[in-house]
């Protein structure tokens, strides 16, 4: 049953094409046949409908798409091998490029060192940068900083999975001997952060989070990784994630969120949200593929940016779906997040989706000059972070900015259908740990878990992927027309499609903390953007928290 239903996945172009070859050929003998009970099996689980003369017809070609099948499987590529197709969320805007102009980050100036180790572990990357370019504190120091925290929480919140410590202490040495010699790579020159460790460096394992992949050393380093050390910055471990990026969950237990150690920190950046809103590293590295900075970011009280799909390259990363990951900061602050993001974006020749666009960011710029919508639907009716989520809206309005009610709305969409684009590209990812029964090393083995959902996957017809992916073109067409008048869209997180639909366009969008609920536990906004426009967000983030200090607040548990 379950090969025959795989037969079918391919249904329409093959069978085009064995009904126009020689009736002559003939199949291997060690296919099976099927008749038309088995047949009928499969259309049912796929709604559709053959007639007994289309059953016989179509059995010869069933069975050479078999034999296909088994000849692609001799030759799995490896994970990092993309599809002949790609995801342009631009081919379908009239959006005009811009004219590149050089970052303005408006750093804090007289900045000075506080006497307390942990008070410099919460700093955010701005005053850091301040802190090593005035020569108050030098690249070595604050690494072991950072090391002796990232030793002493780490296994209460179980987010490191690899210390770097060797390959941190020579980064940061390498740094302060520039640094004595006149040279300065910018903001983040000797600033020690961490990565999700699904992206991969030279000499040290990249396990995905994953039991199966636990001692796995992918040859070469990530591309982001690279950028980051050419711009100064340190490593200084390789951080925790939900198995093959779903979840907190990973083979060595459950991170914690450091706001309530007894709760998970969400998934799939689990390590990097934990991590930073813990004071462990100065920032941190996460990737979304749906949700996955947006949802750790919001239950660990940091600030997280989801970039525009094609940005970020993700050369050295693993792929989960190739035409919705996307590799973005996770830091404690929105201006952090842009001066990580300006050094980690552009092309590389290596991940073709990415290509180089400006990022003009002007940390100084008047808020009032930025398009501002709000969904307003979404902040209607009783919802548990409501209060929290006006006060936003009421914040804006008391910087001189009016947000004007937008609605989100894609009529005649089969929005959440088309989440089978993710999975079918999840089942392809991982095609050989499924039919290798590997799977079964996976910390989740319910329902809603990886193994199930590849399983599944498998019986998703080629046909209706590639249907969704055509609706998600009209999708585009709408997002397209509804962000042209707006720079910023305020939203609830996790309110209406939003999360998907944006996710699915390739748009971007910034996760900030905006307050707490009545347990104590941080809330979130999203301030979602145009394609390649980063810099409107990041900078009405920066002003929202500039005038509300919810970026500055520390787990009670870790500041000590």
């Amino acid at each position: 049953m379950k090969q025959l239903v795989l037969l079918l996945v391919t249904s329409v172009f093959t069978v085009l094409f064995f009904s126009c070859s020689d009736k002559k050929d003939s199949v291997s003998s060690d296919l099976p046949a099927f008749d038309e009970t088995l047949i009928t099996d499969a259309e049912n689980l796929m709604g559709l409908k053959f007639d007994t003369a289309e059953h016989r017809m179509m059995q010869r070609n069933l069975q050479n798409n078999l034999r296909f099948y088994k000849m692609i499987r001799e030759h799995t590529p490896d994970n990092s091998v993309v599809p002949a197709l790609q995801f342009n969320p631009l081919f379908i805007t009239n959006e005009k490029g811009m004219e590149k102009e050089e970052a303005q980050w408006f750093l804090p100036e007289n900045v000075e060192r506080p006497a307390n180790d942990n008070d410099i572990a919460f700093m955010s990357v701005a005053e850091l940068s301040v802190l090593i370019r005035t020569g108050q504190i030098s690249s070595t120091e604050l690494t072991k900083l950072y090391l002796k925290r990232l030793k002493k929480y780490s296994d209460t919140l179980h987010c490191v999975i690899t210390l770097t410590d060797n390959l941190a202490l020579e980064q940061a040495e390498r740094a302060d001997k520039e640094f004595a010699e006149g040279i300065y790579r910018g903001p983040l020159h000797g600033i020690p952060y961490g990565v999700k460790d699904l992206l991969a460096v030279e000499g040290y394992r990249t396990t995905w989070g994953a039991k199966p992949y636990e001692a796995q050393v992918v040859e070469g380093t990530a591309t982001v990784v690279k950028k980051l050390e050419e711009a100064g910055a340190v490593l200084v471990a390789k951080l925790s994630m939900g198995a093959l990026a779903m979840g907190e969950l990973w083979f060595g237990g459950k991170t914690r969120n450091p706001w309530n150690p007894e709760q998970g920190s969400s998934g799939s950046s689990a390590g990097s949200a934990s991590a930073t809103s813990a004071g462990l590293v100065g920032f941190s590295i996460g990737t979304e593929t749906l949700g996955s900075i947006v949802s750790p970011s919001t239950r660990c009280g940091v600030t997280g940016l989801r970039p525009t799909y094609g940005s970020v390259s993700r050369a050295g990363a693993m792929a989960l779906s190739w035409s919705m990951d996307k590799i973005g900061p996770i830091c404690r602050s929105a201006q952090d997040c842009a001066i990580v993001f300006d050094v980690i974006r552009g092309a590389d020749g290596i991940d073709l989706t990415v290509k180089d666009r400006p990022f003009n960011y002007k940390g100084g710029s008047d808020i009032k000059t930025l398009r501002v919508g709000y969904v307003k639907s979404a902040f209607d009716g009783n919802y548990e972070t409501r209060i929290n989520d006006m006060e936003v809206i009421r914040e804006f309005r008391k910087m001189g900015v009016r947000p004007e009610p937008v609605e989100l709305e894609f009529e005649g969409m089969p929005v959440q259908s088309l989440r089978i684009i993710l999975t079918a590209e999840a089942g392809a990812a991982f095609d050989e740990l499924t039919r290798s029964n590997l799977d079964s090393l996976l910390s989740g083995q319910e329902r809603g878990d990886w193994p199930n959902i590849f399983r599944a996957s498998r019986f998703i017809p080629a046909v209706e992927y590639i249907q969704a992916n055509r609706h998600r073109t009209l999708l585009m067409q709408q997002m397209g027309r509804i962000m042209k008048d707006y720079d910023v869209v305020i939203t609830p997180c996790f309110r209406g499609n939003q999360l998907l639909v944006t996710n699915l366009t390739g748009h971007p969008c910034v996760v900030v903390p905006n307050g707490f609920n009545d347990k104590g536990a941080p809330t979130s906004i999203c301030f979602i953007g145009r394609l390649n426009d980063e810099a409107s967000i990041l900078l009405a983030a920066r002003r929202y928290q500039e005038a509300t200090g919810w970026d500055e607040k520390r787990p009670p548990a870790f500041d000590e």
